[in-house]
């Protein structure tokens, strides 16, 4: 008893939010430099900020849709299983997931259940992985799905509008399923970061906050909103937040509903259309550089943070078609990461599995120096203090006149 007393003792000098929840102060001027969306973001997701800035032009991460909840001709297995480590042996390094349905049901659009979700998001930051969560919000209107565009949605879920109590309600079930997703026990317990990218491809028509659907100042100010509500409304300090566009022609059209430098963390955008074979993959290359730049102007991460061919028929799409298209350009290569989506079955599914014609392709990509997987990542959540305090501003990594290939 006299040990367990004098154990937490220096407990209380930690204070209530913990040690891993305490924003950066006085004490330790190095967070406080590290300029992200929420001032008082958690040191947690600070550090990810900075080291995927960092890391960008030296490496980019591998991701994957929904690894660990599912694969081809498997669901829900009893330990860790994905067809990414079936194939090469580890784990992607960022897990993606999707929040649509979050308040209407247990499950998400693809079935997998929100509560096993959570878990899994636990594992994926235990293996020293990045999550990030997109979100494909119902039609507030019609009560239909995010394809569902016959309405002008967004004016009616923005404040004044006949639908904003209804979307004020569900972010706050939003805000409670980010704040639960922690790690650790008592004054050690801490929340984990995630990735989040709200209202993503919006410069395709398909959704039904994308192009035309509504027009570019409302779509501003709902994200504006989204942000300022959960942040500033409901404290939720361990999120960064990604914009993400479809393909797009030029900086200009990328940039229309940009809502600004103070609400965004991340540039991406996702890209199924030049990867295909049928298309030009020197698009590809095209845009990424755009992205690059642009994110490089404001001091923020660049991400590929959608791709994939569905059944990837070509046997070296890996190495032929995307990573080589991604070298092509050393400026376009200094992305932080490239997502492909699920592995649903047979008939839909992006990322190989044993077997797969292109597995061994897959294999070849994933020891390419440039890619990194979950097994070779570095410590993502701890800053690392000697390389920040030799950069004179990490939010203005210097671009490399050589790269490490």
């Amino acid at each position: 008893m006299k040990v367990l007393i004098l154990l937490l003792l220096p407990l209380p000098l930690l204070g209530a939010a913990g040690p891993g929840n305490a924003p950066p102060g006085e004490a330790d001027g190095l967070y406080s430099r590290i300029r992200t969306v929420d001032p008082n973001a958690t040191k947690q997701v600070k550090a990810l900020y900075a080291n995927l800035l960092e890391m960008s032009g030296r490496n980019i991460l591998f991701g994957h849709q929904d690894d660990l909840a599912y694969g081809v001709g498997w669901k829900d297995w009893p330990e860790n299983r994905s067809d990414v480590k079936d194939v090469c042996g580890n784990y992607p390094a960022v897990f993606g997931w999707d929040i649509g349905k979050l308040g209407k049901r247990d499950k998400n659009i693809d079935t997998v259940r929100f509560a096993a979700m959570k878990n899994w998001m636990l594992e994926a930051y235990k293996m020293g992985g990045v999550n990030t969560v997109s979100w494909h919000l119902d039609n507030f209107v019609t009560d239909g799905d995010s394809w569902d565009v016959g309405e002008n949605v967004v004016a009616a879920i923005l404040p004044g509008g006949a639908h904003h109590e209804a979307y004020r309600a569900r972010l706050d079930v939003l805000a409670d399923f980010f704040k639960s997703l922690e790690k650790g026990f008592l004054f050690f317990k801490h929340d984990i970061p995630i990735i989040f990218r709200p209202f993503h491809e919006h410069t395709g028509h398909w959704f039904w906050w994308g192009q035309p659907h509504c027009t570019p100042e409302q779509y501003k100010e709902l994200w504006r909103f989204t942000v300022e509500y959960l942040r500033d409304e409901k404290e939720v300090h361990n999120l960064l937040y990604c914009y993400s566009t479809d393909v797009f022609k030029d900086k200009e059209h990328y940039l229309e509903c940009y809502p600004g430098d103070d609400y965004v963390d991340i540039l991406g955008f996702d890209n199924y259309r030049d990867v295909r074979p049928e298309n030009d993959p020197t698009e590809l290359t095209r845009q990424l550089r755009l992205l690059v730049e642009m994110a490089e102007a404001r001091g923020k991460v660049a991400a590929l943070t959608e791709t994939g061919l569905e059944r990837i028929p070509e046997e070296n799409w890996w190495t032929g078609r995307l990573l080589r298209h991604i070298k092509a350009d050393p400026v376009a290569a200094r992305i932080a990461w490239v997502l492909v989506w699920r592995n649903a079955r047979s008939s839909h599914h992006y990322a190989p599995y044993p077997g797969h014609g292109s597995a061994a392709d897959f294999v070849e990509f994933c020891k390419d120096p440039l890619i990194l997987m979950e097994g070779e990542l570095p410590k993502m959540y701890k800053l690392n203090r000697k390389a920040f305090r030799e950069k004179e501003n990490v939010l203005g990594p210097k671009p490399l006149t050589k790269m490490p290939w």
